[in-house]
């Protein structure tokens, strides 16, 4: 199940040994409220993989700064804490899959 980012436990969020995907969103995105349950498969689908946590940008604000998110969804994939790729707008599933595969 994903996990819920603020502004304080971001940091320990993301240090994960997995692939992290880092989903910018917000309660009146309509394109975010699609790509959440996607995301949400996928997770269940590669748990073994990859961790996703969710930033509500209005309530985080300042990690949306930090990583200088300009729209919504936006999609960051953290690998050893460094960011190895970014997705902005949402997708299909088999997308998104590809996506994450080849970041693994």
């Amino acid at each position: 199940m994903a996990k819920v980012a603020t502004n304080t436990n971001f940091s320990e969020l993301i240090a994960d040994n997995k692939l992290v995907i880092v989903d910018f969103w917000a309660t009146w995105c309509g394109p975010c409220r699609m790509l959440s349950p996607v995301l949400d498969e996928l997770e269940e689908e590669m748990a073994d993989q990859i961790s996703v946590v969710k930033v509500n940008v209005d309530d985080a604000d300042e990690i949306a700064a930090q990583y200088r998110i300009m729209s919504i969804p936006t999609l960051l994939f953290i690998k050893g804490g460094q960011v190895v790729d970014k997705t902005v707008g949402a997708m299909p599933k088999a997308t998104l899959a590809e996506k994450i595969k080849a970041n693994l």
